[in-house]
């Protein structure tokens, strides 16, 4: 057996003993993902538009990932409109930054790796696989507070039914100034730990501090840890206001039922039945 498989295995074994049957969905769910992104790669070596291929990508990741969660249907739903909306924000502020910033492509330092007989003309635009790597990169974190936030306003509802829409927005806005903290560290923590190796070897080439902030390598990976940052940001405000609409149509609705009933109780008593 090897390392890998050990090491799925014992994440299998935990999700299991923790999760139960969630955990399990949960596991499936990680697996099917990893398809999708190696199917997404074969795609983009067949010559598929990588950012073409990497949007819908995205848009199955967020599905599977949302509505395989425990949350409930309208949590589901609301998570999963808002990250629609929020990835396509970010798709825009992804390509404009990526043009500008030129991080498309391979550094200086992979040059003795490129020297050793490796080519690059291979026909694919290094620029727009750059976007779609920053774009994958920030779906997670946009989805983990998207769901957090969705379930908690759900809950909320659920106990207290007479809230006011515009107090499950504050509610909301609470919960994710709560999530922000923890959604930064994460993201700065992993992105520090990951590239750790890089900056010891930046270091040893006696890299001033502007030459290493203008590093391809590193820009590349700093850049796509802003913009999930900023998914992340942007999120909050946009979930809690599509949880507040959702829940501001339903009393509504409710409202209606009753007034309706009072003049004909026969409708209410039916609503209710099929309800």
């Amino acid at each position: 057996m090897g390392t890998i498989t050990g090491l799925w295995l014992l994440l299998l074994v935990l999700m299991l003993a923790v999760g139960g049957k969630q955990g399990i969905s949960s596991f499936l769910s990680l697996l099917v993902n990893f398809g999708i992104l190696f199917f997404s790669i074969v795609l983009i070596s067949f010559q598929f538009n990588p950012l073409a291929v990497g949007i819908v990508a995205s848009v199955v990741l967020l599905a599977i990932t949302i509505f395989w969660s425990s949350a409930s249907d309208t949590a589901s739903m609301m998570a999963f409109w808002s990250s629609l909306i929020v990835m396509v924000i970010l798709i825009v502020v992804i390509v404009i930054t990526s043009n500008w910033a030129a991080v498309g492509g391979f550094g200086l330092e992979d040059s003795e790796e490129l020297e050793g007989g490796l080519t690059t003309l291979i026909g694919i635009n290094f620029t727009q696989i750059a976007m779609v790597t920053t774009l994958l990169s920030s779906l997670g974190a946009i989805s983990e507070a998207a769901i957090a936030i969705a379930s908690g306003l759900d809950e909320i509802t659920s106990q207290h039914p007479q809230i006011s829409a515009i107090d499950l927005t504050k509610d909301g806005i609470q919960i994710g100034h709560q999530i922000i903290g923890t959604a930064l560290n994460t993201l700065f923590f992993g992105f520090f730990g990951s590239s750790l190796a890089l900056f010891i070897w930046l270091t040893g080439l006696d890299y001033s501090l502007g030459e290493i902030i203008n590093d391809k390598v590193f820009a590349t990976e700093l850049m796509a840890i802003l913009i999930a940052v900023l998914g992340v940001i942007l999120t909050i405000p946009i979930t809690a206001h599509l949880m507040s609409r959702h829940w501001s149509s339903v009393v509504t609705k409710q409202k209606r039922i009753e007034m309706i009933s009072r003049f004909n109780p026969f409708y209410y008593s039916t609503v209710t039945w099929l309800a």
